[in-house]
């Protein structure tokens, strides 16, 4: 039977995905006007909350946005899992020798163990380099993750540039942040998935990210 590993954050009222970020706020209700006995709420966040995934528009303004993602580039995409534990910057290396053509692309640094701490949104969060980037997209990589912050360095040093990210979405390549847990996916021989809602207008949008192991 299948194994199912759920690889995303909770959304929490009122958590921190990474400083600076606006707090989601998750108000429940006990009924809607004219809907007596059904529970619902409201949930007021930024795209880029909890485990989110970033679309071209998200750094180009004719990019495509979450109304325009193809499921094909999100759901049932044969996943790899590489290592990079251990590694602040990781470069090209760590994909030497890997077919990745069609693949989602999941970076597993171990980050994922600060979540929700001060240390996680600390500047020394393992990161891909540009020419690591450079390099997924011509391997064919059709999605990339990370169990970090993000794709690209994010120190005061960089100036805001991002570099990796910008490489990534320019070949039109959906980009996952903050996974957890991609120590318990295997190396190969699953599918990955994380779909956001359907939003016109938006570029990034938190997922359920999950994969599925045979």
């Amino acid at each position: 039977m299948p194994k199912l590993v759920d690889v995303s954050h909770q959304i929490t009222d009122g958590m921190t995905t990474f400083p600076g970020l606006p707090e989601p706020s998750v108000e429940e209700s006990t009924s809607a006007p004219g809907t007596a006995g059904h529970s619902g709420g409201r949930v007021t966040m930024a795209g880029t909350t909890g485990t989110y995934v970033e679309m071209p528009a998200h750094r180009y303004r004719d990019g495509a946005d979450l109304a325009d993602l193809d499921l094909e580039r999100v759901a049932a995409l044969p996943g790899t899992v590489v290592d990079a534990t251990g590694t602040r910057q990781i470069g090209p290396e760590a994909f030497s020798g890997l077919d990745l053509r069609g693949r989602a692309v999941l970076v597993r640094t171990g980050w994922d163990r600060h979540w929700r701490t001060d240390s996680y949104g600390g500047f020394d969060h393992p990161h891909l380099t540009e020419a690591a980037a450079k390099v997924l997209v011509e391997s064919g990589a059709v999605l990339v993750g990370i169990d970090s912050v993000g794709v690209d360095d994010t120190s005061p040093a960089t100036e805001g540039a991002r570099p990796a990210l910008a490489a990534l979405l320019a070949a039109g390549i959906p980009v996952v942040s903050h996974l957890c847990l991609l120590d318990q996916v295997p190396a190969d021989g699953f599918t990955f998935h994380a779909v956001p809602a359907k939003v016109r207008g938006m570029s990034a949008f938190p997922v359920r990210a999950f994969a599925v192991a045979d």
